[in-house]
């Protein structure tokens, strides 16, 4: 079905050919590759690298696979099995190791899996990295160890405990406050890893939880991406349990959004603006997210006083602007959170402890801390791709149609008009044009999609 190889990883659909999908021997050549790039660029003789994953149906055979090929080129592991992607990125330094591997297609269908790669500090790696990579995989330039160099298996089943208590030892996270609101929560974790993790934090923060597809068996009751159009089962649920609110994370637990107590989504672009503005009411800095999340991060950030600036997509292009800028906090408007004082990575479990400060500490309900910010709507579509498709002459030709606008081409084309802007851009992850937009309402936001999407048929022909 579908290959992607790419600078932040291997991406693909379990079974078929190789070269074609994510199979076995992609699977091993790929993780092949990772560890010679290490051992290439490390001066240590004895190297270390964690690997974890989400609870997809072909994670345990992706799994072993990864392991033993490490292993097999004399490099340590330390296997944490069933884990989320934060948490592996913040068991990479806690463990002294070298890279971590995350084992997880994210948002994409159970059919899809990947191996996500990360470097010493817990953090994706850089496009040079990737790239060189890429390179080494398709060279087959391998040396395996001899038998008795043969790397040792190092087995760890609390990690995601660990990475709980790493959050509720944050200052800005007052789990007292917490407590004392006696939040009544409906978890959806679309049947994986945060099936785990959310509860279990939750509880700590002394919440009432009601979970709903949170056995982590890798069976996606719905589209696993946490949108509106497939959530009707948890906005319904919160209303009949007369709940405060309810979680959904994607199933690597790296996305975040939630819905108010009457059943309405929060948005999951105003996960970030929220986590965004108690952060900066209480440590005032500058934030970042990309060219497709919301103007109302900007909004709130100038509120404090501060300044916002705009990345191209991708969590490692968030992160260098990040530490370029000394952002406090930042992260993408598909609801990942990115807080520094806990790691550089997206977080859905700092996401909600720093949210569940805010909303206990202003003692309101969800649906009224919503009402506070500026109310902006998007309209999220995509063009699927074929091979006859020349991407980057769409690009181009729409950026020329639109030149008298406020133009950036730092990823893709983003035309910013007065009032609403759009984003056109070739997906990292999927064989697909994304077309992001947004307005002051949500008839303008999607009436502006389509439009666009009209045009970008009529230059395809």
């Amino acid at each position: 079905m579908s290959l992607i190889k790419s600078i932040s990883g291997i991406r693909g659909t379990i079974g078929g050919k190789i070269g074609d999908n994510l199979t076995p021997i992609d699977t091993v050549k790929f993780a092949a590759a990772y560890g010679t790039w290490l051992k290439w660029t490390s001066d240590k003789e004895n190297l270390k690298v964690v690997i974890g994953r989400d609870a997809r149906i072909s994670g345990s055979m992706i799994q072993q696979l990864t392991v033993n090929t490490l292993i097999g080129l004399g490099i340590d592991v330390v296997d944490i099995d069933l884990s989320t992607t934060p948490t592996v990125e913040i068991a990479v330094p806690l463990e002294g190791a070298d890279g971590g591997i995350i084992l997880t297609a994210s948002h994409n269908p159970k059919q899809w899996n990947a191996l996500k790669l990360l470097n010493r500090k817990g953090e994706f790696l850089s496009g040079e990295d990737g790239a060189k990579i890429l390179e080494i995989a398709e060279s087959d330039d391998f040396n395996f160890a001899e038998v008795d160099d043969l790397g040792k298996i190092t087995k760890i089943d609390d990690y995601i405990d660990r990475h709980i208590e790493e959050v509720l030892k944050l200052k800005l996270i007052d789990s007292e406050k917490i407590k004392s609101a006696k939040f009544k929560v409906v978890v959806d974790a679309v049947n994986s890893t945060g099936g785990i993790a959310i509860p279990k934090l939750l509880k700590k923060l002394g919440a009432e939880v009601v979970e709903l597809y949170c056995e982590p068996n890798g069976h996606f009751p719905h589209n696993p991406e946490p949108l509106k159009e497939h959530l009707a089962d948890i906005c319904e649920l919160v209303k009949k349990e007369n709940a405060d609110f309810g979680v959904v994370v994607d199933p690597d637990v790296d996305r975040l959004a939630f819905i108010d107590e009457n059943g309405e989504m929060f948005g999951e672009e105003y996960t970030l603006v929220a986590c965004a503005d108690y952060v900066l009411g209480k440590t005032p800095g500058d934030t970042v997210s990309n060219l497709s999340s919301s103007r109302a991060l900007r909004d709130i950030t100038q509120k404090h006083g501060r300044n916002y600036k705009a990345s191209a997509v991708g969590e490692v292009n968030v992160v260098t602007l990040m530490k370029e800028t000394k952002a406090v906090i930042g992260g993408e408007g598909n609801g990942g959170i990115i807080y520094p004082e806990a790691h550089y990575g997206r977080d859905s479990l700092v996401g909600v402890a720093l949210f569940l400060t805010h909303l206990a500490e202003k003692s309101i309900k969800v649906s009224e801390l919503r009402a506070e910010y500026p109310a902006y709507f998007m309209s999220k579509n995509k063009i699927e791709l074929t091979p006859q498709i020349d991407v980057d002459a769409i690009l181009k030709a729409m950026e020329e149609k639109y030149a008298n606008e406020e133009i950036s081409t730092v990823d893709g084309v983003k035309i910013d008009f007065p009032e609403n802007w759009v984003h056109l851009r070739k997906s990292n992850t999927e064989p697909i044009i994304r077309i992001y937009t947004e307005a002051k309402s949500q008839q303008k936001a999607d009436e502006l999609a389509q439009q666009m999407i009209g045009e970008i048929k009529e230059i395809v022909g």
